[in-house]
């Protein structure tokens, strides 16, 4: 019986696919606050998104993990139609 080659912390196709969800989600993030006019207001939104990710990094349940990533989703399509009406 041949050993696996993958170290024993690898992880699943799925649990890829769900961190690369994650942080494109939160590159996403980032990249449409910096689009915030008021320095003061992105600071505030810039520590927001980093310390919601940060609290929520140990999450190893899918379903758990799921539900967090599309409220990000909506709070993201939230700021960027927010930022449309303010250019409006």
């Amino acid at each position: 019986m041949a050993a696996s080659r993958l170290p024993p912390a690898a992880l699943s196709l799925k649990q890829f696919l769900q961190r690369q969800k994650v942080l494109c989600l939160y590159r996403t993030l980032l990249r449409t606050i910096r689009l915030v006019p008021n320095e003061a207001d992105r600071q505030y939104l810039t520590s927001w998104a980093r310390d919601e990710f940060k609290r929520n990094s140990g999450a190893k349940e899918e379903d758990a993990i799921r539900m967090m990533v599309s409220q990000g989703n909506l709070h993201l399509q939230e700021l960027q139609r927010t930022l449309q009406l303010a250019k409006s």
